[in-house]
């Protein structure tokens, strides 16, 4: 597997390679939403130990995981010999994954957030993030971007952020959230908006193990 993504982004080597979702699937060609009928059990102990042996083989510099609950993390730390070094996740002020961010920082797992700006527009995101009140009342008052609003809270959460621009003016703001700082005010009035999750991986839920149910699946993170 390793080997054919090499191929395909003709690299010798990755600085990260990622299990993207808990979940595995019969081998082949990649589609999404997977069938049902084409999920399998998944061996948790047997991948995390075939990702170690590609950083020992010095294939990647690091290895993490994607889309992962506390629980499903903290069985994983139960028996790797090399910790995930990041742990890639949805993360916004609608979907503030505090129970998961403070269980990863006391474990040593880099959080990074996708979706930070809701992912308006796409198949699993939502409108939520750029139509909240509560968050365009914060641009009003710190007079900079919706976006900006956001990838600052984010930066200011500790974690690491993943934005997505083919527009140079956008990327430009993007980069202009460092010279300032979320009011206490502001930073409350976020930390009480009402949570939801956009991507709840319920297509990849089956009659399989280890995960028969979105409950199973997030372990109360929904």
């Amino acid at each position: 597997m390793v080997n054919n993504v090499f191929r395909s982004l003709q690299l010798e080597y990755l600085d990260l390679y990622l299990l993207h979702w808990p979940l595995n699937s019969k081998p082949g060609k990649y589609e999404y939403p997977i069938p049902k009928e084409e999920l399998l059990p998944m061996d948790f102990k047997s991948v995390w130990e075939a990702m170690e042996e590609c950083q020992a083989l010095g294939l990647v510099k690091s290895i993490g995981v994607s889309n992962f609950s506390s629980k499903i993390l903290e069985q994983m730390l139960s028996f790797a010999k090399i910790p995930p070094a990041v742990n890639q996740v949805e993360m916004n002020p609608i979907w503030q994954r505090k129970r998961l961010l403070e269980f990863c920082q006391a474990k040593g797992v880099t959080v990074t957030a996708y979706s930070t700006l809701g992912a308006k527009g796409t198949s699993w995101g939502s409108n939520r993030v750029m139509d909240s009140k509560v968050l365009k009342g914060i641009v009003e008052v710190t007079r900079k971007t919706h976006a900006q609003v956001c990838l600052r809270w984010a930066y200011e959460q500790g974690v690491c952020v993943l934005v997505k621009s083919f527009n140079e003016g956008r990327m430009q703001e993007n980069e202009e959230i460092f010279d300032w700082a979320l009011s206490e005010e502001d930073t409350k009035k976020i930390s009480q908006l009402p949570q939801s999750k956009a991507t709840r991986g319920d297509i990849l839920i089956s009659d399989k193990e280890p995960f028969k149910s979105e409950e199973e699946f997030w372990n109360g993170e929904i």
